[in-house]
């Protein structure tokens, strides 16, 4: 169904070819899942499937790119359209529609679908994606979780032959990305649609594929495989992966049942380094101390808070998105606020930095009312990275964005720059933000935002668009930020991450707080939010394979 030739991507002013000599094939009703680390050329072999490589991106594309037949060179994007959907890494940038339902039923108005068909096929993504709530809802007030399970719905109704996605579920909470590829998988085996896949949180994903295609470095050779043997030689792999590289499994998991069923072993080796508590609920005893010791509040109570959250009520466009909440955040610590797509994490985060007017309430940060101090003032209390960092860059290269960041926050020159060059190695001065992957945008916004250091850093899906390398950075910086008191808030649905990095977690649901504890505490609890090695180990409560390798060396 889909064809690569020897495929070479040079974009204009680019010194090398971004990728090169890529050569494999998608049969008919398969999913494949498209593999690497950040900057190897993912987003470029899907943009070439659709036509939006080159006939929109421009560069120079060598080789043969086929879909249904198709030729992508001499196909347009429009002409591919009753062939190929595609739902790129900016949900935004997909929407022309102001409404739910219209968005969903605009692709089929494009093809000249009936009336009858286009109702029918709208009624049915609507309840596939749950999305039959907000069916009347602006597609500007919806989170950005609702607004990728739109972009996803409308790319489903025209029934194309091939779906590309990228980073389809990045947004979504962990329960809303099941759905999501629960419908794809049903696409694929029941309808023999083809899906090709590029996904970095392949804890997520990697269940789900027929193939995967491995792009292991710039520049290299394109691997094309069975999910285990790949995962086996993959510098990018899931926790599930990485604990059974470590136990030796042989062969590798992919999913949590099939690594819980070769767990035996294991679990009886942490269990001999402290005998676990009686009721099996608890953590081995040694390892409960020294993980509460790394996790434990990071500074006495009777410590100044950074922020004051009282009483807080926010409504939007007669919608309440926050009711009642309460909530203190101290100097050094390190809080993951979670829940599902629309709980109001967002807007929580937007009132902290004055975005948001309180309707009921009081919010105090540094001892002030956000909404009522000046930006100047305001950027040296608290600092937000959005969900799209976009919204923080507009100068044309990164040395200009930095140096702006560097004037605006007070901070000696070369402040931002430093950050960039420990977030995103290789990048250059003279880079335009638009031309970096959404992860690296990212990485750029959360410099700009650092230059200020500011007491209280909000992100907002900070590991959007990150691989595993440089998701490694970002917890290793914001450790020595917390560990030099800069108290960090992170709206996130990435489990893993709040595994690794949270002392405390925060779950919002409906706009109300309804768990805030440890982070062992509230993420093992929960079917939905708890990471893999806490699923697979459990009753033992470890939640990383770094606890895991430090335990048996």
């Amino acid at each position: 169904m889909i064809r690569f030739e020897d495929v070479w991507v040079t974009y204009d002013g680019a010194p090398e070819p971004t990728v090169q000599g890529v050569d494999f094939e998608v049969p008919e009703g398969e999913l494949v899942l498209l593999v690497g680390p950040s900057g190897v050329g993912k987003s470029t072999i899907l943009g070439a499937v659709s036509g939006l490589v080159p006939h929109f991106t421009g560069g120079t594309l060598r080789g043969r790119v086929t879909v249904a037949g198709r030729d992508t060179r001499t196909h347009k994007p429009r002409e591919l359209a009753d062939v190929v959907g595609t739902v790129g890494q900016d949900p935004l940038s997909h929407f022309v529609t102001d409404t739910v339902e219209d968005e969903l039923a605009y692709g089929m108005e494009s093809l000249g679908l009936q009336p009858a068909v286009m109702r029918r096929r709208v009624e049915e993504t609507l309840d596939l994606l749950g999305l039959a709530p907000l069916r009347d809802r602006p597609l500007a007030t919806l989170s950005g979780g609702q607004q990728q399970r739109v972009a996803i719905g409308s790319v489903l109704t025209p029934h194309p032959r091939v779906l590309v996605l990228d980073e389809p579920t990045s947004a979504l909470d962990p329960a809303a990305a099941e759905e999501v590829l629960a419908v794809l998988q049903r696409l694929v085996h029941d309808l023999g649609t083809t899906v090709l896949m590029a996904e970095h949180r392949l804890e997520r994903v990697i269940q789900y594929a027929d193939q995967v295609a491995l792009l292991p470095a710039p520049g290299a050779r394109l691997l094309l495989g069975a999910p285990a043997e790949m995962m086996a030689v993959s510098p990018v792999y899931p926790p599930v992966v990485d604990l059974g590289r470590l136990a030796g499994w042989s062969p590798l998991p992919l999913t949590v049942r099939n690594a819980r069923r070769q767990a035996g072993p294991l679990r009886d080796r942490l269990a001999a380094q402290a005998p676990a508590a009686a009721d099996g609920e608890t953590a081995p005893q040694e390892h409960r101390v020294r993980r509460f010791t790394r996790r434990k509040h990071p500074t006495p109570v009777t410590t100044p808070q950074v922020a004051d959250v009282t009483a807080l009520s926010v409504r939007r466009a007669h919608i309440r998105a926050l009711n009642h909440i309460d909530l203190t955040v101290r100097p050094g610590e390190t809080i993951a606020l979670m829940g599902r797509n629309g709980a109001g994490k967002s807007t929580l985060l937007n009132t902290l930095v004055g975005l948001v007017e309180p309707s009921a309430g009081t919010v105090l940060v540094g001892g002030a009312q956000p909404h009522r101090t000046a930006p100047r003032d305001l950027v040296r209390r608290a600092g937000l990275v959005p969900q799209e960092p976009r919204d923080l860059l507009y100068a044309d290269t990164v040395a200009a964005e930095c140096r702006a960041a560097d004037q605006d926050a007070g901070a000696a020159p070369g402040t931002c720059r430093a950050l960039v060059d420990e977030l995103l190695p290789g990048v250059t001065d003279d880079t335009h933000p638009r031309d970096l992957s959404e992860g690296q945008r990212l990485a750029l916004a959360l410099a700009v935002v650092l230059a200020a250091r500011p007491p209280l850093l909000l992100l907002d899906e900070p590991t959007r668009g990150l691989d595993y390398a440089a998701k490694a950075r970002l917890v290793h910086l914001l450790r020595e930020l917390a560990a030099t008191g800069h108290a960090i808030m992170l709206a996130t649905h990435d489990v893993e991450l709040a595994a690794e990095l949270a002392h405390r977690v925060v779950l919002l649901a409906e706009g109300e707080v309804i768990a805030d504890g440890p982070a062992t505490d509230v993420i093992t609890s929960s079917p939905s939010f708890a990471p893999q090695v806490s699923k697979i180990l459990a009753p033992q409560r470890w939640l990383t394979v770094a606890e895991v390798r430090k335990a048996l060396s």
